[in-house]
């Protein structure tokens, strides 16, 4: 093929080459332009997790002597005695919340869908009704008999444990809902049925190892309300780390800040430790023994 008023001859692989050059160049450009938005995107979101934290760390080191404020709070023996009770409860309301939704999400998948818009309605109220009322409403019908739970430490924790696992429904159930879209729940459990599995074996040994993703997600979500969590803890509770973060706030200037970037990194390393442990579960489908 020759070329217009005698250039160079131009062949059919070499038109085609740049022919097929062109719109390659053109899906180049509009790639690194993606990959540049979503670049400036990730630093943005970086930036504003990361610049309150540093703002917080240097406020937290103005205090004379320099260091003070960190050593004060680890001083404290209320610091580690609420955030650890904080904590415990945050375990127990995760356990409880499983122990509850999982059963629930799974037989309405599997037995009733038409009941799904109904749970997930329910799930949504914490949403809707205001701490305050939820936790008067408990003080109202447990401080007096048949049940007066709250007039001992173990009934007001037992009673904290209940606030909070209805606080957790909104996210824990929304957790457990995903994870079993994403298996096949008929499937599953016809297999394991055939093998002689009964229901408890089902949930324990197929049902939660399938979810070990999303409720690790749940248990963050609520693990970190339960710890920071003031209003409920602050009628129920006197020794949790919400209103203890509160009390110190009203009382001291850089303190809160260094109990802050603590409790945070301590909370992480906790659900670091709790994703760890998620991560040797297996999924099995065995007959019954």
């Amino acid at each position: 093929m020759s070329g217009v008023g005698g250039g160079t001859p131009i062949t059919g692989d070499a038109t085609m080459r740049q022919a097929l050059s062109q719109p390659a160049t053109g899906r180049g450009r509009r790639r690194g332009g993606s990959t540049l938005i979503w670049w400036i995107v990730f630093l943005l979101g970086v930036a504003y997790f990361v610049i309150p934290l540093w703002s917080t760390f240097t406020f937290s080191l103005r205090a004379e002597p320099f260091g003070s404020a960190y050593t004060n709070t680890l001083d404290d023996p209320q610091f580690g005695k609420t955030l650890l009770y904080s904590f415990v409860v945050g375990v127990i309301t995760v356990v409880v919340s499983i122990g509850l939704l999982v059963p629930t999400a799974f037989w309405v998948r599997l037995r009733v869908p038409r009941l799904r818009r109904t749970v997930e309605f329910i799930t949504l109220l914490p949403f809707v009704i205001p701490p305050i009322l939820l936790v008067f409403g408990l003080i109202r019908s447990y401080s007096t008999g048949p049940l007066p739970l709250t007039n001992t430490d173990i009934g007001s924790s037992a009673l904290l444990v209940a606030a909070y696992t209805v606080v957790s429904f909104p996210y824990m159930y929304r957790a457990v809902d995903v994870g079993l879209r994403s298996i096949d729940v008929q499937s599953l459990t016809e297999a394991s049925q055939s093998l002689g599995a009964g229901w408890l074996r089902i949930l324990w040994s197929v049902i939660l190892p399938n979810l070990r993703v999303s409720l690790i997600a749940g248990a963050f979500l609520t693990l970190a309300i339960v710890i920071g969590e003031f209003t409920i803890a602050t009628f129920l509770a006197r020794p949790a780390f919400g209103p203890y973060l509160a009390l110190i706030g009203g009382n001291k200037a850089y303190e809160p800040a260094a109990v802050s970037l603590i409790s945070f990194v301590l909370t992480w390393i906790a659900m670091g430790v709790i994703q760890y442990i998620g991560r040797g579960t297996r999924v099995s489908v065995a007959g019954a023994r």
